[in-house]
């Protein structure tokens, strides 16, 4: 598959200054009311957060095991969380420093859109996801309006359809197992119009809901997978992993109880 790296990435300075605003507090609160549904308890897991997850891993990260936060180089990185033990890395998004089926739950947000090779990156993340663990993808939307606009982070990179995603999803083995949308208000560049924006979210997601600004998609690792030959710069780099499995996370004693 290639070595993936990160084209025209979005840069740690503009992610935190487009969270601070009102604008993107009301983008962040659309999309967490949107993953709650498909967030199922996870008190015994691992989650890594995989581009800019920190906004959501403030909300979802308090009651699993162990909460990462994995920023591309190409991105930056900022301190998370704030008055705690860091938990964020600046890591080579191809090449994670972590073990083989070491996490249960990975959050990938501001991160797709900008792959090279998306197939490689989600090879990458299907390495490290112990069996039966789960992938959740927030990515902007082809049809949607926040795609078209570049004041936010949402409207840089490749925006996606659901089609072409479940197609990506299999081609590296993942199950496509739940959808959500969010963000059915347009991307408002003057502060006075935020404030129609909850009421805008309400209205659209019932109405039309084709024309979200993003797409969400839950996938599950598979457990049965022919592992690729590593390519020779993949077997000259040996990197020793941070995080390797201590029984290899929830998802694996879960899924050794099932199976042996």
């Amino acid at each position: 598959m290639g070595d993936c790296a990160l084209s025209t990435n979005a840069d740690i300075i503009d992610l935190c200054n487009f969270y601070a605003t009102p604008l993107g507090s009301v983008a962040a609160r659309s999309i967490t009311l949107s993953l709650s549904p498909i967030w199922r308890p996870i008190s015994e897991e691992r989650l890594l957060g995989l581009g800019y997850a920190t906004p959501y891993l403030s909300r979802f990260g308090t009651d699993c095991e162990r909460s990462l936060a994995f920023m591309p180089a190409a991105q930056g990185a900022e301190r998370w969380p704030a008055g705690a033990p860091l938990r964020t890395a600046l890591v080579g998004i191809e090449d994670l420093p972590l073990g083989d089926s070491s996490i249960d739950r990975i959050l990938m947000v501001h991160a797709l859109e900008f792959a090279e090779s998306p197939e490689a990156l989600l090879a990458e993340t299907w390495r490290v996801l112990a069996p039966g663990g789960s992938l959740i993808i927030v990515v902007p939307h082809r049809r949607g309006v926040w795609a078209r606009f570049e004041h936010t982070p949402f409207g840089s990179g490749r925006p996606w359809s659901r089609g072409q995603l479940t197609r990506l999803l299999r081609s590296v083995t993942f199950t496509p197992h739940a959808w959500g949308e969010a963000l059915f208000f347009p991307p408002f560049e003057r502060q006075q119009l935020v404030r129609f924006a909850p009421a805008m979210e309400r209205i659209g997601r019932k109405f039309w809901p084709m024309f979200a600004g993003v797409v969400i998609i839950e996938a599950v690792k598979q457990l049965h997978r022919g592992i690729p030959v590593a390519s020779a710069a993949k077997e000259r780099r040996v990197a020793k992993p941070v995080l390797v499995p201590a029984g290899a996370g929830a998802g694996a004693r879960v899924w050794r109880r099932k199976f042996l």
